[in-house]
C-alpha cells in the first residue's frame, strides 16, 4: 500500500538538512543541474544573515511519504511588497518535488493555507525569496546548465503546477552571448561617438569607495526599474550584503557606470559565473573545494559571466541619450571581459514585455535561450 503524503514545517537541524539535501536525489541523472553550495544556501535561509528576513515572514515546509522526504516549498509574506502593491499577494519558492501530483498538491496546500491565514488572497512564485533573488520556474532551456543565481528545474514541474490551476503571471528571459567579441559595426560607431561626447563618461567601479559606489548602483536600479512588474526596491541592508559579496568576486572593471554631465545615469554589473567553478563539488567546499574555488577566483578569468544588473535612469527612458548611455555601460563591460578571453556571457533576467531592452540586447547579438515563468493562483484567503 502506498504511504500517505504528509507535510510539516521545517523544525531543527535535521529537517533543515533534509530541505537542503532534497534536490540532490531529484537531479542525480540531470547533467545540467549545478549543486548549490551548502554554506551559501544555509546563510540564505538564516534569518540572522539574510537581510530579506528584516522585512518578511517565511515558512519552510517538507513533504514526506512515510519518513522519506519527497518535496519541499517555502511560503513568504513580504512587508515591502505589500506596502508597494497592496494586492494581497504572497509568494512561494524553493519548490522541488518528486513527480507525483499528490506531493505537489500537498505542498501547495500547506503554502496556500499559511498565506491565507495571513490574509493573503493570492500566491505567486517561485521566488527564492524575492524578485531580487533567484526567481521563476524554468520552462524553456533545460538542455544547458543555469548561470549563477539562476534556477534549474525538471520539465514536469510546470505541468504539475498547471494541473493545480496555476496560471502564468509573467515570463522573464535569459539571453546568451556566445560570441561577445562580435559587435555590429553600426553599434561600434555609436559607441565611439558616445565616448567622444564630452558630456558622457564611462568608468569602472572604484572599489576603494565601494559603499558609495554601491549607493549609486542601487539608486540607478531602484529608479530605472521603479515601474517594472513586481519590482521591490533594494534596501540598505541588501546593498551592504551585495557589497560584501562583490568584494570577493569582482574587480572594478566588472562594473561600469555611465555619467552624463557629471551625474551617474546608467550602470551595468557583471559577475563571474561561479557555476562553472562549483560543478563537481557536490555542494561542498571540504576537504578540497575551498582550494579549487580560490584557485579559480584568483588564477584565471571565468569561462563565462552573468550580467544580473543593468539600468538607465528613468529620466532617460525613451530617449536617444538613454539608449547611448545603456549601450556604453554594456559595451565597456563586454570589452573588459573579451580582453581577458572570456567568450560567453548571460544577460538575465529581462521581462518578456520589456521590448526596449530586449531589442538593444538582440542588437548586440544576444540570443534568448532560457525562459523562466512566474505562476499565480488564488489562495482562498483575504
Amino acid at each position: 500500500m502506498t504511504q500517505p503524503i504528509s507535510v510539516r514545517p521545517v523544525s531543527g537541524k535535521a529537517d533543515l538538512k533534509a530541505f537542503l539535501d532534497l534536490p540532490f536525489g531529484l537531479y542525480r541523472r540531470d547533467p545540467h543541474w549545478v549543486a548549490p553550495l551548502y554554506l551559501e544556501r544555509l546563510e540564505h535561509l538564516d534569518p540572522r544573515k539574510n537581510p530579506y528576513f528584516r522585512h518578511a515572514e517565511v515558512a519552510l515546509f517538507l513533504a514526506f511519504r512515510g519518513e522519506r522526504p519527497v518535496g519541499r516549498i517555502t511560503a513568504q509574506a513580504c512587508r515591502l511588497r505589500a506596502e508597494r502593491f497592496a494586492d494581497g499577494t504572497g509568494q512561494f519558492g524553493f519548490l522541488e518535488a518528486e513527480d507525483d501530483p499528490a506531493v505537489f498538491a500537498a505542498l501547495f496546500e500547506a503554502a496556500s493555507s499559511w498565506l491565507a491565514a495571513r490574509g493573503l488572497s493570492r500566491m505567486q512564485g517561485p521566488f527564492n525569496f524575492s524578485i531580487n533573488d533567484e526567481m521563476g520556474l524554468l520552462v524553456e532551456g533545460f538542455d544547458t546548465p543555469p548561470s549563477m543565481m539562476m534556477g534549474h528545474a525538471l520539465p514536469y514541474y510546470a505541468t504539475r503546477l498547471e494541473e493545480l490551476g496555476f496560471a502564468k503571471a509573467k515570463d522573464v528571459i535569459a539571453y546568451d552571448f556566445e560570441d561577445p567579441g562580435h559587435i555590429p559595426r553600426t553599434l561600434k560607431a555609436a559607441y565611439d561617438r558616445a565616448l567622444a561626447n564630452p558630456d558622457i563618461r564611462v568608468r569602472p567601479l572604484d572599489k576603494k569607495q565601494l559603499m558609495s559606489e554601491l549607493e549609486i548602483i542601487v539608486a540607478i536600479a531602484n529608479d530605472a526599474w521603479s515601474e517594472n512588474w513586481g519590482f521591490v526596491p533594494w534596501t540598505q541592508e541588501e546593498m551592504t550584503a551585495l557589497g560584501n559579496n562583490l568584494k570577493l568576486l569582482v574587480t572594478g572593471d566588472y562594473i561600469a557606470i555611465a555619467e552624463y554631465k557629471g551625474e551617474p545615469a546608467a550602470m551595468a554589473v557583471s559577475l563571474p559565473n561561479i557555476n562553472d567553478w562549483i560543478r563537481g563539488l557536490d555542494g561542498r567546499l571540504l576537504p578540497f573545494g575551498w582550494a579549487k574555488l580560490a584557485w579559480n577566483l584568483m588564477a584565471r578569468p571565468p569561462r563565462s559571466v552573468r550580467m544580473p544588473l543593468m539600468g538607465v535612469r528613468k529620466a532617460f527612458h525613451g530617449t536617444a541619450m538613454g539608449g547611448v548611455l545603456g549601450m556604453a555601460a554594456l559595451a565597456r563591460v563586454r570589452s573588459y571581459h573579451v580582453s581577458r578571453g572570456t567568450m560567453r556571457g548571460e544577460l538575465s533576467w529581462i521581462l518578456e514585455d520589456n521590448m526596449r531592452m530586449r531589442r538593444m540586447i538582440e542588437t548586440f547579438g544576444g540570443k534568448a535561450y532560457k525562459t523562466y515563468r512566474i505562476y499565480e493562483k488564488a489562495t482562498g484567503g483575504g
